[in-house]
């Protein structure tokens, strides 16, 4: 139970409002005017207030600026007769924890109120993390303690400097570009360009002058001649991420540039000579691919000079904290929410219990959007994503006895509706896309450019989804239960 302050300048809301939060055993104190309402808010120090928008003398915008001045932990709930999307707006952007419009709905006062309360109380409690010092918090999110991460970081010591030829493998999402950024900064090379090539972004041809450019009327649509990648970084580094969905010509024109540091544009007949660090990023299992004849094994053999695994960050729970820490702190300055103080022990534990199929940047994006939606100085569990909730994550697909998921649509969305989900369209969009993808791949037998070519995506959105839903791509398309 808690105690409920009620601002509003018509008696009979203050009556119905006080009437029913009474009866759900609560303390409720009523004011009609602005002033009174802020000398409550000092001298009682209400859980929770519910504030009239348009008040005689003063709007309730400017009262909840003040209200925060004595308290940024109070939740503030704002009510008003009108609907105006302009005001709901402001409020909300002014850190509001909701906005209800009259006439009033009893049960769904109740509940909001119930929410509130709790999180003021979950706010009340000293952050289990706190933000980052904001000079912590300015480079890449490169960190970590595990002693998984630490031998990534004395693997880029060993070969930073080294001419070689570096293979970073490791699941989407996981954060290969920052290894490769720390090889290049730590190089004899970091004065000179650093550039990344998507190769599951860019078609074949595309993908051949995006690398060597190409002669002007080379091919329809060639008006200029291009500088490809490996001439602008003459003298630097290449990141080639996603190496394992390049076609077989342009995997013979790397090999040839890997090993003579020479190539001619597409279209071209003039020999360029060229000198370029290589280093190669890829989350798919090239030896298989090798042994499937999809990617040439003299190139694996010229890539694999050094080859450091990142791990996924299920498998590196410990560095959760100190990347939470980091990621929050910049995104609170970025997002111009700088009051943000920490994480309540509530919210770190779904954090810590969440296995994070999407790695780092699937930690970013929670991160920011729980960041866009806090009400309040403390992270709580209200503000945190649905899935990261127990009681509305998806259930798990099992296979069938052919080893695709099950797509029983009337099972699943009855299902889904029993454990009361907020969130069931993303939910079943997902459950018929697991399908789709897996049983496009088993008709395909793992070729993904083919895959994307029939369901009409990028390779890059294949790929994504392929780790996302945790397809074992092989001989044998299968789910992972």
């Amino acid at each position: 139970m808690g105690t409920v302050l009620v601002v509003d300048d018509d008696r009979a809301v203050l009556h119905m409002v006080g009437k029913l939060l009474r009866q759900a055993g609560h303390t409720v104190l009523t004011e009609l005017t602005a002033e009174d309402g802020l000398a409550r808010v000092r001298d009682s120090r209400p859980d929770v207030v519910l504030l009239d928008i348009v008040l005689p003398g003063e709007t309730g915008l400017e009262v909840f600026r003040r209200i925060q001045a004595v308290d940024r932990r109070l939740p503030v709930v704002f009510i008003t007769a009108g609907a105006g999307s302009e005001t709901a707006i402001e409020a909300m952007q002014l850190g509001a924890y909701d906005y209800v419009a009259k006439p009033l709905d009893a049960e769904t006062l109740r509940a909001l109120v119930e929410h509130a309360l709790e999180t003021r109380r979950m706010m009340n409690v000293p952050v289990a993390l706190p933000t980052a010092d904001p000079s912590d918090s300015a480079g890449d999110v490169f960190v970590g303690r595990s002693p998984e991460m630490l031998e990534v970081f004395k693997s880029v010591g060993r070969v930073a400097r080294q001419n070689v030829a570096v293979l970073i493998r490791g699941e989407s999402g996981a954060g290969k570009e920052l290894v490769a950024r720390a090889l290049y900064q730590h190089s004899n090379r970091h004065d000179a360009p650093f550039m990344v090539v998507n190769c599951a972004a860019l078609p074949d041809n595309l993908l051949e002058s995006e690398l060597f450019g190409h002669e002007k009327g080379s091919f329809t649509g060639a008006e200029h001649r291009r500088i490809g990648k490996f001439e602008q970084c003459n003298g630097g580094t290449l990141l080639l991420d996603e190496v394992g969905d390049m076609s077989a010509l342009v995997q013979g024109k790397v090999l040839r540039l890997l090993q003579e540091q020479r190539f001619e544009r597409v279209g071209g007949n003039e020999t360029i000579q060229t000198d370029v660090r290589m280093i190669a990023a890829t989350n798919r299992d090239l030896e298989t691919m090798v042994a499937d004849g999809r990617f040439r094994p003299d190139l694996f053999y010229r890539l694999n000079g050094v080859t450091i695994t990142l791990p996924p960050l299920r498998d590196r729970k410990e560095d959760l904290p100190l990347l939470l820490r980091h990621i929050l702190s910049r995104a609170a300055r970025e997002l111009g929410k700088t009051g943000i103080e920490g994480i309540s022990p509530e919210a770190l534990e779904l954090l810590m219990q969440y296995d994070w199929p999407g790695n780092v940047r699937e930690l970013q994006s929670v991160v920011r959007q729980f960041v866009l939606k806090a009400a309040g100085p403390v992270i709580v569990p209200e503000f945190l994503p649905a899935e990261l909730h127990s009681e509305v994550r998806p259930a798990p697909q099992v296979p069938g006895q052919d080893g695709l998921p099950d797509c029983d649509l009337r099972h699943f969305v009855d299902q889904r509706l029993k454990t009361a989900t907020t969130d069931l369209y993303s939910e079943t969009l997902e459950m018929m896309e697991r399908f789709l993808l897996t049983r496009v791949l088993r008709e395909t037998d793992g070729n993904q450019s083919r895959a994307a070519e029939i369901l009409g995506i990028t390779r890059g959105k294949v790929r994504d989804r392929i780790a996302s839903f945790r397809i074992a791509v092989d001989k044998n398309v299968s789910i992972d239960p």
